[in-house]
């Protein structure tokens, strides 16, 4: 009678354990929290944006609980977000941006993120206030592909809101970049955490930095 007791105690014991890490790490999560009554965030918490705010809301929960890339690198790429589409200044900004973030949000949950390296772009130990995020994947033994996604101002028209480089290489040749379409040629100097962008062509500045790696 005394070790059924204990037994259930025991389990009981274990299941509010596990309970609360599986609630804490929904705390931790950044959900758009519109309990602040941030000014900041005033707009996106209004009743109209409610249901691509909550659409959202549960989709970067559901990434932040199956994908395999970086947990960090969901928050950063949330920051970067958030700021902006606090830039927007119309209706139809603000909805590009919301199914932006949803399809980012989606690239996380269905790829396969262990064979795909992830830097975003740092000055003076912040995230740059014009985010880059780069991308390595390694497609196989023997090649690699190079994604860089530039961020302008989200009230551009929506083919003039990104500035991209794409460009495949090899492990052997990765230090030498050179962009398929507008054949801007790149150093990148791999480093434990970090990576260097240099160029010395001029207009081919915009992905040119230090990047952070998420691993």
């Amino acid at each position: 009678m005394l070790l059924n007791a204990l037994r259930n105690q025991l389990k009981k014991s274990s299941y509010i354990i596990t309970l609360s890490c599986f609630c804490s790490s929904f705390v931790f999560a950044d959900t758009i929290d519109c309990t602040t009554n941030s000014s900041q965030l005033k707009r996106i918490c209004s009743k109209q944006y409610d249901e691509q705010r909550s659409k959202l809301n549960n989709k970067f929960l559901t990434a932040y609980l199956v994908t395999d890339a970086p947990l960090q690198l969901l928050h950063d790429t949330q920051k970067l977000w958030l700021n902006q589409i606090q830039q927007c200044k119309s209706k139809n900004c603000y909805q590009q941006q919301f199914d932006a973030r949803l399809d980012d949000l989606n690239f996380y949950t269905s790829m396969n993120q262990t064979l795909t390296q992830h830097y975003l772009k740092f000055e003076q130990g912040q995230l740059s206030k014009q985010p880059v995020h780069l991308q390595i994947h390694q497609l196989d033994k023997d090649k690699l592909k190079i994604e860089g996604i530039a961020y302008r101002n989200p009230n551009n028209r929506i083919e003039t809101q990104t500035f991209s480089l794409l460009a495949y290489s090899t492990p052997e040749q990765k230090n030498q970049i050179i962009d398929n379409e507008k054949k801007c040629q790149y150093h990148f100097d791999f480093q434990k955490a970090l990576l260097i962008i240099k160029s010395e062509q001029k207009g081919c500045e915009r992905f040119t930095g230090i990047y952070r790696l998420y691993d």
